[in-house]
């Protein structure tokens, strides 16, 4: 075992902090040399924490996957003014009602991830959730007890669109500020899991209950138990700790030592300063000070409102920083899986499979379920710039083909079965395993990576401001996806998937040339390697200048001995 680090006395680093010498993993040099840390731990604490903040995607994924269903359950669409398409023998809402009860979740989701920055910086991070949890569970109870009235499902919709949507920044904001730097970007993809999770686990629940056919409890079921997962988030969250970074904004240094020290599995020690972690901690713990202490001087001469302009300054790049974040947003949203989530079963039932749209959809879920646990360890390993480009690039691939083959290959809607060709038996085949492609590799890469990003990409001053615009654009999208998607497939077919397609191409192409790699590095070096000026294809060589070197993550670090920069 290493010894302990010791002091160097007067040494400044470039951030102002003290500087310390290397232990035998060298991991804490602020003046220039270029040292590796040891390996760091994925503790008990870390896994319940995400867990238990990450309950809040499974909401959001919840309340995105229920509603596809009950868009063709015959009693809904009774209810809500739809009825039988003789052209397919479905069930179906006019398409300008599926675009309301759809596209009023996004609309509240836009305003809510708005407001979850005033009231998460005002209350805190850990109560902010349990407000929102609230929240959520009052619009499940809206939704639930309607009987006949459109208005009051889009209203229901609406409330517990703004919870999910504060949810969507809060999650990996409170995850971000949280979470040791070399396991960041797992925790934070553990949001895109649980997301995913919930999806899948209301296409199973809808799957079940549409069998009672003529009875409410077929959409009752599965949209009341959306109050079971706001009571649950409530009741998990109140055992969590609040983000250290936010107790340090508030003077609080005790309790930010013993979350950073739980998080990282160590013990704290009684000094005569009083009781301290590691010295790899504590380092932490000072640039985390530096950075607040940088913060109460930008903002001394604004009020809250005015701030926000300072996400779009030029300085440190800032204008930069959040429009990509904004920009990997809209791309994650426009890259066509959510219109398979919220339109799947209408959209799937014109492939001609032995499989109904119920079953197929739920094994859309399952696989896109199953294909996020790798996202959890890729998401590290291969880095965040890797993740998107590969991904998004097969996206786009897998789009292309769907479009296609769905257009030209497919036999003619409300063709009976006996009548159907082999090759458009195929061809139907064909169309649904593309489209599970499509959603594997959303799964795998593209899902996840924008929220982490988003947990990462900003100083501490703005984080939360940031956070807050970034997932206002993701939502603000997903309310255009959802209002305008009806009309456009009904005009265009499977041809919509075209768009969804061109534009995964472009996101690819934006990452590579705008988006510098983040994997490794603490939330204070992120601010340091905009302003070096690296280019993004070269970033992930890029060595911070200051703390600890090491980009590797998981246990992965080699012990090397200092080397000191000219």
């Amino acid at each position: 075992m290493s010894s302990s680090p010791t002091k160097e006395e007067g040494k400044e680093s470039p951030l102002g902090l003290t500087t310390t010498a290397s232990n035998e993993y060298g991991h804490h040099n602020l003046d220039g040399g270029r040292h590796i840390a040891p390996p760091s731990k994925i503790t008990t604490k870390c896994l319940l924490l995400m867990f238990t903040i990450c309950t809040g995607g499974f909401l959001f994924g919840y309340d995105i996957g229920v509603i596809s269903g009950c868009l063709i359950m015959k009693d809904f669409v009774l209810r809500f003014g739809g009825g039988l398409n003789p052209e397919t023998g479905a069930w179906e809402l006019p398409t300008q009602t599926q675009s309301l009860i759809t596209s009023l979740l996004g609309a509240g989701t836009f305003f809510g991830a708005l407001l979850q920055a005033p009231i998460s910086d005002w209350l805190g991070r850990q109560k902010a959730m349990v407000t929102w949890a609230v929240v959520f569970t009052v619009g499940a109870v809206i939704q639930t007890a309607t009987e006949t009235s459109l208005a009051q499902m889009i209203v229901g919709r609406f409330i517990a669109g703004l919870s999910v949507g504060a949810l969507s920044g809060l999650c990996p904001l409170y995850l971000g500020e949280t979470a040791p730097k070399a396991i960041r970007g797992m925790m934070v993809s553990g949001y895109q899991l649980l997301i995913i999770t919930g999806i899948a686990v209301s296409y199973g629940i809808s799957w079940g209950s549409s069998n009672a056919v003529n009875s409410s409890a077929s959409w009752r079921i599965p949209v009341g138990l959306q109050m079971l997962w706001g009571v649950a988030l409530i009741g998990l969250m109140v055992f969590l700790p609040e983000s250290p970074r936010w107790e340090l904004q508030r003077g609080n240094h005790d309790r930010a030592r013993i979350t950073m020290a739980g998080m990282r599995g160590i013990s704290l020690r009684d000094t005569p300063q009083g009781r301290r972690g590691d010295d790899a901690m504590e380092e932490e713990l000072e640039e985390m000070e530096y950075f607040i202490g940088k913060e109460r001087e930008v903002f001394k001469n604004t009020n809250y409102v005015t701030s926000y302009v300072r996400c779009f300054s030029l300085d440190r790049q800032l204008w930069r920083r959040t429009l990509t974040g904004c920009l990997v947003q809209v791309f994650q949203q426009l890259n066509g899986q959510n219109f398979y989530y919220y339109y799947g079963p209408t959209f799937f039932s014109a492939a001609n499979v032995s499989l109904n749209s119920y079953e197929i959809q739920f094994i859309l879920g399952i696989v896109s379920w199953v294909c996020t646990f790798p996202a959890l360890y890729l998401i590290d390993k291969a880095g965040r710039r890797r993740s998107l480009i590969w991904g998004n690039f097969v996206c786009f691939v897998c789009a292309f083909i769907v479009a296609f083959v769905g257009k030209y290959s497919l036999a003619p809607a409300g063709l009976p079965a006996d009548q159907v060709t082999s090759g458009q038996h195929a061809a139907g085949n064909a169309f649904i395993a593309f489209a599970v492609f499509h959603l594997a590799s959303f799964s795998v890469a593209v899902g996840p990576t924008p929220w982490v990003l988003l947990s990462e990409l900003y100083p501490q001053e703005l984080r939360a401001k940031c956070v807050s615009l970034g997932s206002a654009s993701n939502w603000f999208w997903n309310f255009m996806l959802g209002y305008f998607s009806p009309p456009l497939s009904a005009q265009y077919g499977p041809l919509i998937m075209l768009i969804f397609g061109s534009l995964c191409l472009t996101a690819a192409i934006f990452v590579f040339l705008v988006l510098p790699e983040t994997r490794g590095l603490s939330l204070e070096q992120v601010d340091l390697l905009f302003q070096s000026g690296v280019k993004p294809w070269k970033s992930r060589d890029w060595v911070p200048p200051v703390g600890d070197a090491n980009r590797n993550t998981l246990g992965t670090a080699k012990k090397v001995a200092a080397e000191t920069h000219a």
